[in-house]
């Protein structure tokens, strides 16, 4: 049964919800199962700003709060409290990358992300990057797996980075520029495309 008994959810009260449910860390979202409870006029805009009702949310803290409650079910975003799950926009990724470290070198290399509401997300295998290519424009759009399909847009400066720290290798048969993370290869560009 949802928590309100009014057509529409409560930004208030899923807020307050999620401050009980977030209590020591990120809740175990992927394990909760309630009912769903409509809609929430809440979106994600591609450079990472969440917005209520139109009006940017102002508070750091909320974001944070909202997004430590977050689930992709299939295409879908929603926010999930063990009593309620409501649906929300999200323009392209619900995370931006503003940061990377690189320590290392080469296969030794280790890439650390860190995304505008704090995560930080240590690139390899369980958290991998992939750079799909505008079929038109050919223009890289690269990504950072935050957690459970919850991906982040790594950001120009970042990305600008990243290339900074990429070499040559061969990938399932063509030779690629990419990046090395925690013993993992990530194609970015194939070798025979760059100028």
């Amino acid at each position: 049964m949802c928590a309100q008994k009014t057509a529409t959810p409560s930004a208030e009260a899923l807020a307050e919800s999620a401050r009980q449910a977030a209590e020591g860390g990120i809740p175990p979202v992927q394990d909760w199962n309630p009912p769903f409870c409509g809609d929430l006029d809440i979106r994600i805009a591609r450079d990472g700003t969440w917005f209520y009702q139109g009006t940017p949310i102002g508070r750091p803290a909320l974001v944070r709060l909202f997004s430590s409650i977050l689930r992709k079910d299939g295409e879908r975003h929603y926010l999930v409290t063990p009593v309620e799950k409501v649906g929300i926009t999200v323009d392209d990724a619900p995370f931006v990358a503003v940061d990377v470290e690189a320590e290392g070198d080469g296969r030794d290399q280790a890439l650390t992300f860190t995304t505008q509401v704090g995560d930080v997300v240590p690139a390899g295998p369980e958290h991998p990057i992939r750079v799909p290519r505008d079929p038109e424009t050919g223009e890289p759009a690269p990504y950072v797996l935050v957690r459970a399909r919850l991906e982040a847009l790594i950001d120009r400066k970042s990305f600008y980075r990243l290339v900074e720290h990429g070499t040559h290798n061969d990938h399932e048969g063509t030779r690629w520029f990419g990046v090395w993370s925690r013993g993992q290869f990530f194609p970015i560009i194939p070798s025979a495309e760059l100028p």
